[in-house]
């Protein structure tokens, strides 16, 4: 076919070169798997960052050369891959680590042609940006960019020329349901086991190591697609094309996901929130089932609010069933993180507030929220504003979070806990964590002294020992004396001690 006719001109090497950086990216991939999967960092990372760098050649346009002054940036990459290999300070191993990483981005750049260390500042920074770009776009404009170049004529069939875009959704969306698999399976029992019975087989460390060669190949696409794009395949300001992704393909992606979804959700009105016997359904209590899995599940709502902007955001052109299906999605996802929140009540009653465990509560509420502007923005097409809703819920739940005083908070209710028993549920554990709550600081003092008289031997003791020595400090550090340095909570705690130590209340009985 001719331009003159519409449609450009494609040559048989071009529709060759775009499958085989998908082809050879998912073979990165499963070599990705073999290397990091369950290991630390070591000769791994120069094995794949050089592997990474041979294949972006084998795969760049023909033709294309290397500017002279940028063929030290390959072998750049890989010694600095290698030093990484080479010492055991984590600091300098991860500096390492994000230099080869960007040094085999810029490569991969100057592989297709394109000139980085002599272009002007300005320039670099864009290569830069394109580089970072395809990397974290990953598979999607290298699968999208292999469908636009399949002719027409190569698929007779009118009816599976329809279904290409979505086969390409079903590639994108493997990766990602295995990853929303693998996070469900880990925080819920009931699931873990329909997914065991489902397939009948002992999966052992077979999903952690899908998920690593998705990692690693979603990245080793972009890389590829990097060094075999055509120069004008990158807008000039660095930036990925902007819609890259068929409303198909996306959709395809959102409906897969919204299935693993359904899956889940529909066990949860059973068991979680319906009452059904998990003893034998898994051989755990209802308690032991419950209180478990909450950071798995507040991951996966971060991951699908995520998976839902980058939807609407890439795709070429919205529809209404790409629409509905981001919504239904959005809808599932507040279940599940309402599924958390549940976990995470159950486990504070159990075994009372730590500042992680209030923080992740607070970040439920974040999520939450988000996740309603984000419904309500799909249905106004209005996703683009969804950063404002994120910023102004963050804002407003630290201004509470000030307001409340975390550690004053957990105290207080683990004190409580300590004062009255019933307040610690079922197979929960009772009592004061010393060791914890001598590390909350100066707010977590008034009501530490308000437990001393109801604590154990041991556990009094070694609090009465912290406090004196908090007391001490407080006395003799001229700097927290100071006028400059004064602070509420501090005063407070430094009164409150001052007036247990004339009681003898800081004293060893």
């Amino acid at each position: 076919m001719t331009e003159a006719a519409g449609e450009p001109d494609v040559h048989p090497a071009g529709i060759w070169r775009a499958g085989r950086v998908v082809l050879v990216g998912a073979g990165l991939g499963l070599a990705g798997q073999i290397l990091f999967f369950d290991v630390g960092l070591g000769i791994n990372l120069p094995i794949a960052v050089a592997l990474l760098l041979a294949a972006g050649w084998v795969a760049r346009r023909p033709g294309s050369r290397v500017h002279p002054w940028d063929a030290w940036l390959a072998p750049a990459a890989v010694a600095f891959a290698a030093f990484a290999a080479n010492r055991a300070d984590t600091t300098i191993a991860s500096l390492d680590l994000l230099g080869s990483l960007a040094l085999a981005g810029v490569a991969l750049t100057s592989f297709a042609g394109r000139s980085v260390v002599a272009s002007a500042f300005g320039a670099l920074t864009s290569t830069a940006l394109r580089a970072a770009g395809w990397l974290a776009a990953g598979a999607v404009p290298a699968v999208a960019t292999a469908g636009r170049q399949l002719p027409r004529g190569a698929l007779r069939a009118e009816h599976v020329r329809r279904g290409m875009p979505v086969m390409r959704g079903l590639l994108i969306a493997l990766p990602i349901v295995v990853m929303f698999v693998t996070l469900l399976t880990s925080a819920d029992a009931v699931f873990s086991r329909v997914v065991s019975d489902l397939f009948d087989v002992d999966l052992g460390d077979a999903p952690g190591r899908i998920v690593v060669a998705g990692i690693v190949g979603w990245i080793a696409i972009g890389g590829l697609g990097l060094a075999a794009a055509e120069p004008g395949a990158v807008q000039p300001d660095g930036r990925v094309p902007k819609h890259p992704l068929g409303a198909t393909e996306a959709g395809t992606v959102l409906v897969a996901v919204v299935g693993v979804f359904t899956a889940f959700v529909a066990l949860q009105a059973a068991y979680l929130f319906g009452g059904l016997d998990t003893m034998a359904a898994t051989g755990l209590s209802y308690a032991e089932y419950a209180r478990r899995g909450f950071f798995e599940l507040v991951a996966v709502a971060v991951l699908a609010i995520g998976l839902v902007i980058a939807t609407d955001r890439l795709v070429r052109q919205r529809s209404a069933w790409l629409t509905g299906a981001g919504f239904v999605m959005t809808v599932l996802t507040g279940v599940i993180l309402a599924s958390a929140a549940l976990r995470l009540r159950l486990y504070q009653e159990a075994y009372g507030w730590t500042e992680l465990r209030l923080y992740v509560l607070a970040g439920i509420v974040v999520i939450g929220v988000v996740l309603a502007g984000l419904a309500v923005a799909l249905l106004a097409d209005r996703v683009r504003w969804i950063g404002h809703v994120l910023v102004v819920a963050s804002l407003m739940v630290a201004l509470g979070l000030n307001v409340i005083g975390p550690v004053r908070l957990i105290t207080e209710h683990n004190v409580a806990r300590v004062l009255d028993p019933s307040l610690v549920s079922e197979h929960g554990r009772p009592g004061l964590d010393e060791l914890y709550v001598a590390t909350l600081g100066d707010d977590a003092v008034p009501h530490l002294l308000r437990a001393l008289p109801h604590l154990d031997k041991a556990r009094a003791g070694y609090l009465r020992a912290e406090l004196r020595l908090r007391l001490d400090e407080l006395r003799a550090s001229s700097g927290l004396r100071a006028w400059q340095a004064w602070n509420l909570g501090r005063e407070t705690a430094r009164g409150a001690l001052e007036a247990a130590a004339e009681r003898g209340l800081l004293d060893e009985p």
